[in-house]
């Protein structure tokens, strides 16, 4: 395992610090970069209110998941140590998730906690603690190529977290290290029972962590008030079809819980207009995008111009497309293309980087 840590030798005179969130990833990390020799610090950020996540399992950040990595540390004799970063994890992360929906755009917190608490701040501590290197349990791996460090999807496809990174930064990925990226899931817990640490066979997590029960709008409503407003339910022709009770409850490609029933064909959720607090419905054709606007791109190809396939959810396959400046064109027309997602390139498993999908042009409008 020595070798997926990617330090020069000798081993026993480096320093790594393992972001450790309580869950089984993270600690196998710890536990593998203690094999190595090295020395080893567990870094755990306290991200939210854990008296509300006290018992809660299988989230990260808070509660009962502070006390796990306290405990794995405990059991291979390693420091470790956490940082209240409550705050700025509330305002840089949980606020903007609830101003996107308002705003009529579909989030991913956990993209926006990479860029900022965990892949900046910790970053920071990791330096201050004078460490070689940060290790986290992110299922992507870390090759060395011709021109620095690449970032690659996991070799387990069932696992690949590489479209919540692609905002990692040349400087960050020169820093990080992912140890488990080459490891399929069940490895890894086989890693952890033999090692007899005591989160092997905890769950995952299947929520965003401060969402434990999956209401996002509870989330929003609590943090904006005035999320609740309703507005009209319009149809791409201009007719409005019935009223909705606000922005929030909905998401582009959105099909059940519109409430305007008799219609002779199913209906989608087109886009949101948070001008206006509209939301447009129409046909399946109606989804159809040709193209997205992209902002904030993060550009980690080098000088590579060869073909490329983009991801725009985090659970669709990578489709063929090129990329124009800012403007992103697919070579076929793609579906549930929403604003505030991310657009992530690759070239075959390789993360060239991405950009925040600002707006899309659609098939139809183009057609036309």
């Amino acid at each position: 395992m020595q070798p997926e840590f990617q330090l020069p030798p000798p081993l026993d005179q480096r320093r790594i610090v393992v972001a450790m969130s309580g869950g089984v990833d993270s600690s196998v990390v710890a536990a593998l970069a203690a094999r190595t020799g090295a020395e080893v610090i567990g870094v755990t950020l306290q991200l939210y209110d854990h008296g509300a996540a006290v018992g809660r399992t299988g989230s990260c950040c808070a509660g009962q998941d502070i006390r796990d990595a306290r405990a794995v540390a405990d059991r291979i004799g390693i420091a470790h140590y956490v940082f209240d970063y409550e705050s700025r994890f509330r305002d840089s992360v949980i606020a903007d998730f609830a101003d996107e929906y308002m705003a009529g755009r579909t989030p991913i917190p956990c993209v926006k906690c990479n860029m900022g608490v965990k892949f900046t701040d910790l970053f920071q501590i990791a330096r201050d603690l004078g460490a070689d290197c940060l290790a986290t349990g992110h299922y992507v791996r870390r090759v060395e190529g011709a021109a620095g460090a690449e970032l690659h999807r996991a070799a387990d496809p069932a696992r690949d977290q590489s479209y919540f990174l692609f905002a990692t930064t040349q400087a960050q990925l020169d820093y990080l290290r992912f140890p488990l990226g080459g490891l399929p899931k069940a490895q890894v817990r086989e890693i952890a029972a033999e090692l007899g640490l005591s989160v092997a066979l905890k769950p995952d997590s299947q929520d965003i962590c401060f969402v434990p029960d999956g209401d996002y709008a509870k989330i929003v409503r609590k943090l904006r008030p005035d999320a609740d407003e309703g507005g009209d339910i319009v149809h791409v022709d201009g007719r409005v079809m019935g009223r909705h009770r606000g922005l929030i409850h909905y998401t582009v490609g959105q099909r059940k819980g519109l409430e305007i029933g008799g219609q002779p064909d199913p209906l989608y959720v087109v886009r949101l207009e948070a001008e206006g607090c509209r939301v447009i419905v129409g046909p399946k054709a109606a989804l159809a995008v040709s193209g997205a606007l992209l902002s904030d791109i993060n550009w980690l190809g080098g000088d590579f111009t060869g073909p490329l396939t983009a991801k725009v959810r985090s659970m669709a396959r990578p489709v063929p497309a090129r990329l124009e400046g800012d403007r992103l064109i697919f070579d076929a027309p793609e579906y549930g293309v929403a604003p505030g997602q991310a657009a992530v390139l690759y070239a075959g498993d390789r993360v060239l980087g991405g950009g925040w999908i600002a707006s899309t042009q659609g098939a139809m409008a183009q057609a036309a």
